[in-house]
């Protein structure tokens, strides 16, 4: 999962799925950061198809532009959680994923989901967690989200947070020991007065910079995702991923078509291309989050098979979250609403 406006689009003429030649646009809404220019460039190269690539930077406002009517997009990239909310409301079409020639590549543990068991709507992107990260110089060790939500006064200050409740408010029910999702006024009551006094020590609620705020040292801790911390310790950030002994918020992101979408069948040809094997190594190796198709691990590098970020605990608490209902949802907005006060 990442989050800067990009876009990348070039043109070419070459072969589609099959022998005929693919012609005209794809226009891509993903996550900031998440879209690798040379995966853009190689499909453009195979297909003759044109792409832009314009971003966000979170799964709320994706959901609320295309709430408001937003048209233009082919793709995007909409967390587990958020899928079945988008096929509720009619925002995303039926585009049958499973009779694409690659779905066969399809990694047999990720099949039948509960967001769309069927895949009649998704594709895979990819799938990851959520934690927090902390810079060489922080004393502590990572060990338990109480240094994360009840922070010592070495983190007053120096602490950073993502600026949507969708992952924070679920990694606080995992360290209080609260269902995600809960409908309990009273459980989410303690959640709200967890986060509000965390907000004395942060320095900022964002999740476009937060590897630069590790990086030039003004916070010491941040939330941050596995594939991220990745990408920002390899180039050169005194950055580590935190496995806490409570666990962690597991995400799957796909490849999703808005029902406004004028590009439908290219959108399919993209979809197909993300589930070749190679295509889709290419993308892990960008990002350094796990995926979903057969065969991959043939072409990741040797740092990436040993990645401190991508080789988790094997005893690790990974907890997906659900869609919540909407009771529950209207208790997470009254929280955030409050911590952001």
């Amino acid at each position: 999962m990442k989050r800067l406006l990009t876009i990348f689009a070039a043109t070419a003429a070459l072969l589609t799925l099959g022998s005929a030649r693919a012609e005209g646009e794809l226009f891509i809404y993903n996550w900031t950061e998440y879209t690798p220019p040379e995966l853009v460039e190689k499909f453009e190269k195979e297909t003759g198809i044109k792409v832009s690539v314009d971003t966000y930077d979170s799964n709320e406002t994706l959901l609320a532009k295309l709430q408001a009517g937003a048209t233009g997009y082919d793709l995007v990239v909409p967390s587990q959680n958020f899928v079945p909310i988008m096929i509720k409301e009619g925002l995303i079409q039926k585009v049958a994923v499973y009779d694409l020639p690659n779905y066969n590549n399809y990694e047999d543990t990720w099949k039948k989901p509960e967001w769309d068991p069927e895949h009649e709507y998704t594709a895979p992107w990819q799938w990851g967690t959520t934690s927090f990260a902390y810079h060489n110089d922080y004393s502590g060790k990572g060990e338990s989200l109480k240094e994360f939500f009840e922070p010592s006064e070495e983190l007053r200050g120096r602490l950073s947070v993502f600026p949507t409740p969708d992952e924070v408010v679920s990694l606080a029910n995992i360290y209080l020991g609260f269902p995600f999702c809960s409908e309990d006024p009273k459980q989410m009551k303690k959640v709200q007065d967890l986060l509000v006094a965390q907000k004395e020590y942060v320095v900022a609620y964002n999740n476009e910079t937060m590897s630069d705020l590790i990086a030039s040292g003004e916070a010491l801790m941040t939330n941050h995702w596995n594939g991220f911390t990745r990408v920002g310790r390899l180039a050169g950030s005194p950055i580590n991923y935190a496995y806490p002994k409570e666990g962690v918020v597991g995400w799957f992101d796909s490849l999703v078509v808005p029902s406004s979408a004028k590009n439908v069948e290219n959108a399919r040809k993209f979809m197909n291309f993300m589930m070749d094997p190679e295509n889709m190594a290419m993308l892990t190796e960008n990002q350094g989050y796990g995926d979903a198709i057969k065969g991959t691990a043939q072409y990741y590098s040797a740092e990436l098979k040993t990645a401190p970020e991508v080789n988790p605990p094997s005893d690790l608490n990974v907890v997906f979250a659900p869609t919540c209902s909407p009771k529950a949802q209207t208790l997470i907005d009254k929280v955030w609403t409050k911590v952001m006060q």
